[in-house]
Parts: structure tokens; C-alpha cells; sequence
């Protein structure tokens, strides 16, 4: 199966399964708030669970690394803080709809962090166009930043990738993407924040 048909079966998929949750999610109790802003409060660490992670500047170069506390929040804190759909998608694995996120076609110049801790996860510089209708890259901003797990749900075998310091849920990666790397960061919009990039 070519690239372009495997990227289109998948969009299919996985949007059809969107939908379904879509549907399932209007019986759901409904978000406690609708901030899609990170939260600026200190995190909370488990049992003082800390990692390593690579900070960033607004100019998207490298401060090296450093050892944080592991943000640990309650559902209830976690639902005050997102929009509904960052709460589906970033707290229980949800998708967001196909050629409906706000980053799919952002163009524009700059740094995204994880909308639940505010971590760099992704450069733009490494953003395409996969024609899949989410927000595509073909690397992540460093690898310390972020995790990769096996993912079998939905009948499908896939790689999810999921923010390190919070566990929030970004996305999955798959490896028809372009050179260098040929990996596609398939990732849902709302689990992302853009920053547009400072000056150096």
C-alpha cells in the first residue's frame, strides 16, 4: 500500500472512531471549565517522581536538560483546566476530528508545548503537510520530551505518543513520514499550545 493510501486509510479510521466518540462523548458529564490556557500552578509530584526533560527557549534553541517535578493532577483539576475536547483527548487518549484542529494548516513560525504542562514537544521547523487532517511532524523537539508506547486499541497496532512530564496524551507516530527521519508525529491540535517564536 502506497504512502498517500496508507495515510488516507488511517485518516478514515481514525476519524470514523473520532466521530463515534464524538457522539458518545454528549452523554458525558460535562467539562467543569473551558481554558485552553497551561496552567500556571505549581505541579503537584507523585510520592516526589520527578524527570528529565530538555527546556527550551522562546527562540526554540536548547537550555539543556533538567530534573522536574512530574505533574500529577486530580481528574477534577485536570477538567477545570481544559476545554472539553483537551480533556477527552489528552486525559483519556481521544481524537480529535479530522481537518478540525486549529494547527493542521498553521503555517506560522515558533515552538508547541503540551496544553496540560506547557512543555516543548514540537518545532515548527519540523512541521509538513501529510494530508491526513492533523497537524503533522517528522520529529519531535527532543526526545527527552516526550514518550512512545505500543497502542493496540481499536483494533489497530500503533505507537502513542504522550507528553513526559504530565502522561497527556499528544498523539502517534508512524514511520511513512518524510526524510530526515521518515517518522509522521500525527498529532491532535488540542493537546498542543503554539507560541510564535522570539528572537534569538
Amino acid at each position: 500500500m502506497s504512502h498517500f493510501s496508507r495515510r488516507h486509510f488511517l485518516g478514515l479510521g481514525i476519524g470514523a472512531v473520532a466521530a463515534s466518540a464524538a457522539v458518545a462523548k454528549l452523554f458525558a458529564a460535562p467539562s467543569a471549565g473551558d481554558s485552553s490556557a497551561a496552567s500556571t500552578a505549581t505541579p503537584k509530584a507523585a510520592g516526589g517522581a520527578s524527570v528529565t526533560i530538555e527546556n527550551f527557549s522562546a527562540a526554540g534553541q536548547s537550555l539543556g536538560t533538567a530534573q522536574v517535578p512530574k505533574v500529577v493532577k486530580s481528574d477534577a483539576e485536570w477538567r477545570s483546566q481544559l476545554s472539553g475536547e483537551a480533556y477527552d483527548v489528552t486525559r483519556r487518549e481521544g481524537t480529535e476530528m479530522a481537518f478540525s484542529g486549529e494547527y493542521d494548516h498553521n503555517k506560522a513560525d515558533g515552538v508547541y508545548h503540551c496544553i496540560c504542562c506547557d512543555t516543548p514537544v514540537f518545532d515548527s521547523r519540523t512541521k509538513f503537510d501529510s494530508g491526513t487532517g492533523w497537524p503533522s511532524f517528522w520529529q519531535a523537539i527532543s526526545s527527552k520530551n516526550v514518550n512512545k508506547r505500543s497502542d493496540y486499541s481499536f483494533g489497530m497496532e500503533r505507537d502513542a505518543i504522550s507528553c513526559r512530564r504530565c502522561d497527556a496524551h499528544l498523539g502517534h507516530v508512524f514511520d511513512d513520514g518524510p526524510r530526515p527521519t521518515g517518522l509522521r508525529y500525527c498529532m491532535n491540535s488540542v493537546s498542543l499550545h503554539f507560541a510564535p517564536r522570539a528572537a534569538a
